[in-house]
């Protein structure tokens, strides 16, 4: 026998022998909005055992990789940077073995407690980024450390010109403004731009992923915190992130926002699996 620790499906490979390795950010303590994402992750995890490790899209089955599931971090509630830096941990563990960390969220802030340590290691690193939000706020109620905030604290870090952003509806006036004086690659409302957009990225540079899966319609997935009307469809975004998985240098990413409670119906975490699975096989092919 073996002892019954839930994995997401097909990702139960030796950590040694796994060039990916999975972990959650069970977080929602700055939600603007609903709370939930802090579930997201586990929801996750039991509802894959509903999906197929064999993905028709691509011809490849997640049984064919090795992938190791490290599970969800224990994370202070209390705490946004305690937080951060108990992500950052983990993420920099996983650098360091030279695999390339994918972590399942939680809001969107816990990007940055993984971004943090990517870019230690690729100080060259560019980001994309698919969402409904900008997520370009300096302060959101006076706090920095918000998932409002996130991307700007990505941008900190990183400086001008490194982040393409796709998909984008919402925001504030100084959001949009901030953006458009050059500080980001803004792409709003499709994915449409996709393609030529990182075509300008020289070919090898490390890029950071990062999906808030609000930049779906609500119509697809409506159990998030801060659902945005006017979204892309579920194959717009499949075949975006299966063109930046193939054609980039990944070396990170991440899935989050997916409030599972919020969606009684399960459909959205069914989504969100089917993501993760195609990610998963495109930065293995």
């Amino acid at each position: 026998m073996k002892k019954n620790i839930e994995t997401f499906i097909g990702c139960d490979a030796n950590y040694d022998d796994s060039r990916i390795v999975i972990f959650g950010a069970p977080f929602d303590s700055t939600a603007s909005y609903r709370p939930g994402a802090r579930f997201g992750s586990a929801a996750i995890r039991h509802e894959s055992y509903g999906l197929e490790t064999y993905s028709p899209y691509l011809d490849r089955d997640l049984e064919d990789i090795s992938v190791f599931d490290s599970g969800d971090i224990e994370l202070p509630m209390g705490s946004s940077e305690m937080a951060l830096v108990a992500i950052s941990e983990r993420t920099a563990e996983i650098l360091e073995d030279g695999k390339l960390p994918l972590m399942i969220g939680g809001e969107h802030l816990v990007t940055l407690g993984t971004f943090r340590e990517v870019y230690k290691k690729y100080p060259e690193v560019q980001i994309i980024h698919f969402d409904a939000h900008t997520d370009l706020r300096d302060e959101y109620l006076g706090v920095g450390l918000s998932h409002a905030c996130v991307i700007r604290r990505c941008h900190d870090i990183v400086g001008d010109g490194k982040i393409h952003q796709f998909g984008i509806r919402s925001g504030e006036r100084a959001e949009w403004t901030f953006a458009h004086e050059g500080h980001t690659d803004l792409h709003p409302f499709t994915l449409d731009d996709v393609n030529s957009a990182i075509k300008s990225i020289t070919p090898g540079t490390p890029v950071y992923l990062t999906v808030d899966l609000d930049v779906l319609d609500p119509s697809v997935f409506p159990g998030t915190g801060t659902p945005e009307a006017g979204g892309v469809t579920f194959e717009e975004l499949r075949k975006a992130l299966m063109y930046v998985c193939r054609e980039l240098n990944v070396v990170g990413c991440d899935v989050t926002e997916l409030a599972p409670m919020l969606d009684a119906s399960g459909a959205s975490t069914a989504v969100a699996c089917k993501i993760i699975r195609e990610i998963l096989l495109a930065l293995n092919s």
